[in-house]
């Protein structure tokens, strides 16, 4: 992701668009020959650095620095580089071809965190554990059915990237305000001959087409396109580490932590969650960073004006660099995860039997019991149980004050197969199984071969 943005993936890809165009041109009539065409090509790396920064400063302007560098580079070809073309041919053309590289390594890794995540899902979808609301034990749910929740909103976010990717386009050869008036001088008002360069040119670029209208630059809604998946990966993994943060603080689930791991300088017996919380800090980034293009978008005069440069060359590399790391650390924490299953059945058993009551008051009344007497029963047993939890910290003896109820009319085996946790689940293991067998498995085997990456964190 770093060389995607790097300035000689940058510089050289404005001249690989330059000879692009001269390719093109030629190939339409243009006087230009194939000694041109092969000195450019040979020097598309080898860039002077310092000259092209020392005509920056001398011209104020980047564009014609490097037409200038590249010139001093291959005179025989001088004459004809950036030819017919605006600075935004190769600025804007550059920045798309970026952006679209970039997005396919997030789809890569994007891909990658949703296979490690659906093989976890899978394989807890069958283990009991409280339900969440307001953060307040609720309905039984899985591990695995809550990590669906988690891969569904990567699924969201992978048609969107889906989406967006596939409808990237090149700007083109466009000309000073996207009239193409100077290529169609060039072609003495050929209009098939201008059409066909704007089509040469993306081709010879990876691309199917070229927008069809724009000012001298792309508009900039496509930044916010592109910004708005980088964004909404970042939320859907803050909402999964936030989710993660609190399983850790309850010992359920935790990230993985090296047998030398220190998590504290001060207290040695620290296990903090650090990954989840590196993945908190930088998606908060990137959502915030994101609105950057949306004011930019929203801001831009007419056909150019030039506030949009500075903030782009900043929020575009920043939040790819930001989303490429924290699917890093995603598929990190899910190739080792650690799930306290004892922990997990602990809080079950606190919670669920206040939760089995209504079932047990069925089951009674199945048995010729009085519903409002079981009821007074059941209550009254229940604030006595919970009297023992909240005054003494003592364990949830509810379930044994039922057993020694005479008006229950259940066995003590009875009433332990009631509240066996796997049965308060509902479908949530075959929620989990139809999700990722009809949504997230054709994805996984059409893209096997992208499976795998290896990630190594520094810190």
């Amino acid at each position: 992701m770093s060389y995607i943005f790097s300035d000689e993936k940058k510089f050289s890809t404005w001249r690989k668009l330059w000879v692009a165009l001269a390719k093109s041109e030629k190939e339409l009539g243009l006087n230009i020959s194939d000694e041109q065409i092969e000195a450019l090509e040979k020097n598309i790396y080898n860039i002077d650095f310092e000259m092209a920064s020392l005509k920056e400063k001398e011209f104020r302007h980047d564009v014609m620095a490097h037409v200038h560098t590249y010139g001093a580079q291959c005179p025989l070809a001088k004459p004809i580089i950036h030819l017919g073309a605006t600075s935004a041919f190769v600025g804007d053309n550059t920045d798309i071809i970026q952006m679209k590289e970039a997005l396919e390594l997030i789809r890569i890794k994007l891909i990658n965190v949703m296979n490690e995540l659906s093989s976890f899902a899978i394989k807890y979808k069958d283990l009991p554990t409280l339900g969440y609301t307001h953060f307040q034990p609720a309905q039984l749910t899985t591990v695995g059915k809550r990590a669906s929740l988690w891969l569904q909103d990567l699924y969201f976010d992978f048609c969107d990237l889906e989406y967006v990717l596939n409808g990237l386009k090149l700007r083109g050869a466009k000309g000073t305000t996207g009239t193409q008036a100077s290529f169609l001088s060039l072609f003495d008002g050929d209009h098939f001959k201008v059409a066909e360069l704007d089509r040469l040119i993306a081709e010879k670029m990876g691309f199917e087409g070229s927008y069809d209208v724009t000012g001298q630059t792309y508009s900039r809604k496509i930044d916010v396109r592109v910004t708005n998946i980088l964004s909404g990966i970042a939320q859907s993994l803050h909402k999964m580490t936030n989710d993660f943060r609190l399983l850790q603080s309850l010992k359920e689930i935790e990230e993985p932590f090296e047998s030398h791991q220190i998590g504290s300088s001060a207290m040695a017996y620290k296990r903090n969650p650090m990954r989840s919380e590196r993945i908190a800090s930088l998606a908060r980034f990137i959502i915030n960073t994101s609105h950057s293009t949306e004011d930019t978008a929203s801001t831009q005069w007419f056909e150019r004006t030039l506030d949009d440069s500075a903030n782009k060359r900043l929020t575009i590399p920043q939040s790819f660099l930001g989303c490429d790391a924290i699917l890093t650390i995603a598929v990190n924490i899910f190739k080792g995860v650690i799930v306290n299953e004892k922990v997990i059945k602990k809080h079950i058993d606190e919670e669920l039997p206040f939760m089995a009551t209504e079932n047990i008051i069925m089951e009674s009344v199945k048995r010729g019991g009085d519903r409002q007497d079981l009821h007074e029963e059941i209550r009254v047993l229940s604030m006595e149980a919970s009297e023992q939890v909240k005054k003494y910290g003592r364990k949830n003896d509810l379930i044994e004050r039922m057993i020694k109820s005479d008006k229950i009319m259940l066995s003590e085996e009875e009433i332990h197969n009631i509240i066996d946790p796997t049965k308060f689940t509902g479908r949530s293991a075959l929620q989990v199984e139809e999700f990722i067998t009809g949504k997230i498995e054709p994805i996984l085997q059409k893209n096997q071969n992208l499976l795998g990456i290896d990630v190594d964190l520094k810190v």
